[in-house]
């Protein structure tokens, strides 16, 4: 079994239901959730849009491999009618990104484990922050709180629901 780190966002729709939704398929189809954040509310990152984010942390424990994993969360973020353009963000319902996989570096044309923007994103490490404070960064050896504490994005974080 592995530890995975999880983060789920979305601005559209019925931000409620979706993180309703995605929780219990989560739990259901990759692994079951063994902790998770709150639930944050946060500006877009990276793109315009009048929509806040929601943004959580997840802690899974999965049998899949990590391509196997990128694999299943593309046929979930499907469900939510998630349509990816290289390079580009934009809105959308869900978007479920791999933060860390175990503590494994992995460097490959489709994946890049652990998330290569996860230390410039308070929408990833407030959450992160809040269940796991002491876990160590596999490449920058940093625990969560001090990439926190480090990080120079400064948006308002607003916690929704925990």
């Amino acid at each position: 079994m592995h530890n995975v780190f999880l983060g789920t966002g979305g601005n559209i729709g019925n931000k409620h239901k979706n993180f309703d939704e995605v929780v219990k398929i989560i739990n259901k189809e990759l692994g079951e959730i063994i902790r998770s954040s709150s639930v944050y509310e946060t500006p877009p990152w990276g793109f315009e849009s009048e929509n806040p984010f929601w943004n959580q942390v997840l802690l899974i424990k999965t049998e899949y491999s990590p391509t196997e994993l990128l694999d299943q969360i593309e046929k979930i973020e499907n469900r939510f009618g998630r349509i990816r353009e290289k390079g580009k963000y934009s809105s959308r319902k869900m978007d479920i990104d791999i933060l860390f996989f175990d503590e494994e570096i992995i460097n490959t044309e489709t994946l890049t484990i652990p998330h290569p923007l996860l230390q410039k994103r308070l929408f990833v490490l407030v959450p992160l922050a809040e269940i796991a404070p002491d876990f160590v960064h596999p490449v920058l050896k940093k625990t969560s709180v001090e990439m926190l504490n480090n990080c120079e994005d400064k948006s308002e974080i607003i916690m929704v629901q925990n």
